[in-house]
């Protein structure tokens, strides 16, 4: 978990829009098995180690549902520490006969793919050692193969008792309506690293030599808006960064870039070319 703990940025919580507060605790307490960290009217934040917190369901009774070919949310990645934590979510999620969307092998990576209650798109995956990346230099390949899940349910050992507590918010992925435009705003701006360039329609980033803590897709269209407010949405991520200063480095580069900035006090706020808002956090 050291691309997720350490110097470097890294993407660490999310806020979410949802319909039905009750409903989505449900999914997350007992299929994802979150914690409930704390519980603001109709706002609850989940935590995986009981200090952290890592996602917070907000509720809005009369949001309309989650709105097709728009920018935003493609999915938020829950990163899990070994193999077997894998295999017993996988175990965990067969007791639970929670319908899994899919499975691949990244290479780097090994990926299940589901949704809430809402649409919110949602990845749990463990990391492979980083020593066996393929890097071809400084870049990595593009590649879904087949996961092998019975090769990782055998791995686990059926006792699934929540997350674990190192769980993180190991990446996401977004809707961006320009990867150009996205590109100058994560690396030249932000400062992370392309690790897999423009293929497919889609570029992924990082910092720290982490295969990737952002993905960006052109997927949804190019000519696509932001969502409505009113509707199920992710309201915003964060990214953290280590101290102040070095925060203040990438806010400043932002601000001579041209980039919308919000400042409130300690609290930073900007906005990608594709209207994602993101929380500038130190940590």
């Amino acid at each position: 978990m050291s691309f997720h703990r350490g110097a470097n940025p890294f993407v660490d919580q999310i806020e979410l829009i949802v319909s039905d507060l009750k409903h989505s605790l449900t999914f997350y307490k007992e299929v994802l098995g979150f914690k409930i960290l704390t519980e603001d009217g109709n706002s609850v934040t989940l935590t995986a180690d009981g200090v952290n917190p890592l996602v917070t369901l907000v509720e809005n009774p009369e949001a309309g549902p989650k709105q097709a070919r728009r920018t935003g949310l493609f999915h938020f990645a829950i990163l899990l520490p070994s193999r077997k934590d894998l295999g017993n979510f996988i175990i965990h999620m067969q007791e639970k006969r929670y319908l899994l969307q899919g499975g691949s092998d990244h290479l780097f990576s090994e990926a299940l793919y589901l949704a809430d209650p809402d649409g919110h798109g949602i990845e749990v995956y463990r990391d492979l050692p980083p020593e066996d990346w393929t890097w071809q230099g400084e870049e990595l390949p593009l590649v879904s193969d087949p996961i092998d899940m019975e090769g990782v349910i055998q791995e686990g050992d059926g006792h699934w008792n929540g997350l674990p507590s190192d769980t993180v918010i190991g990446h996401i992925h977004l809707h961006v309506h320009n990867l150009e435009e996205a590109k100058r705003f994560y690396v030249d701006g932000l400062g992370f690293d392309v690790t897999i360039p423009m293929r497919h329609r889609a570029l992924f980033v990082s910092t720290g030599g982490y295969h990737h803590h952002i993905g960006l897709n052109t997927w949804n269209g190019t000519v696509n808006p932001k969502p409505d407010q009113d509707s199920v949405h992710m309201r915003w991520y964060s990214i953290t960064f280590h101290d102040k200063a070095e925060r203040n480095e990438r806010v400043e580069q932002l601000k001579q870039m041209g980039y919308p900035l919000e400042i409130h006090e300690e609290l930073i706020w900007t906005e990608d070319p594709s209207g994602n808002r993101i929380l500038l956090d130190v940590k």
